[in-house]
């Protein structure tokens, strides 16, 4: 019994603690550039290190206002309403998944920049778990405008490459605050897929979705985050 009791106390205290630092890395991460993520490691690993990490962390008022319409339209149409979970999405998931059609995504860009900032790229309950929990905290310690800025400059957009200042420059030859609309909308559709798809090498699927995109941007609500964008981003 007084080996039981031991390994109760050790059990409560892990996950006392655990609970603790997940709020503190939350916390510390509202303030701090996040330069590195676990997917950033992981690839590293996968390629032996070979051509390493093209990462530039840019604050949210140096990327054009479009590229943030563009991934909202793509993404996650309804980010500025939903408090980190879109539950339409999710109940149409499930329902696909029980008629045996092709699974489909029903993350919120909230969910992706959880997962991308302090988790890792794997399909499993207890990650699934974990993702729900961090997406709970970054939607109630960081706000929309955070996430958005994190979400940007953490997620995949190619081979090595990540956020999309370091996309702008690698396929455009310009910073963020200077993407266009339809190259906005062409970054945005590659990021399902950012190893797949290469804004440099459209396909007639990518020009399709690209349009659709371009479409979407005029009908949903302009996205402002509250604060001013760079003059050339308008």
């Amino acid at each position: 019994m007084r080996i039981v009791k031991r390994l109760f106390i050790w059990c409560r205290n892990l996950f006392f603690g655990l609970v603790a630092f997940s709020i503190l890395a939350v916390v510390i991460y509202k303030y701090v550039p996040v330069y590195y993520t676990p997917l950033m490691f992981i690839r590293l690993c996968e390629k032996d290190g070979a051509g390493g990490i093209d990462h530039q962390w840019t604050p949210i008022e140096q990327i054009s206002r479009s590229m943030i319409q563009a991934v909202v339209a793509s993404e996650d149409n309804l980010f500025m309403e939903h408090h980190g979970f879109d539950r339409k999405q999710i109940g149409r998931a499930i329902d696909d998944a029980q008629k045996g059609r092709r699974l489909r995504g029903a993350s919120t860009i909230s969910q992706q920049t959880a997962k991308n900032v302090f988790l890792w790229p794997a399909r499993s309950y207890f990650r699934k778990g974990l993702e729900a929990c961090f997406t709970l905290l970054i939607e109630w310690i960081w706000g929309k405008e955070r996430i958005m800025e994190v979400y940007l400059n953490s997620v995949e957009t190619g081979t090595g490459i990540y956020g999309v200042e370091a996309a702008s420059l690698a396929y455009f030859g310009k910073r963020a605050y200077e993407l266009t609309q339809e190259e906005s909308a062409l970054l945005a559709i590659t990021l399902p897929a950012p190893r797949k798809m290469n804004p440099k090498q459209v396909s007639a699927y990518m020009r399709g979705r690209q349009r659709h995109i371009l479409s979407l941007m005029k009908k949903i609500a302009p996205v402002d985050m509250g604060y001013r964008y760079p003059e050339s981003s308008r």
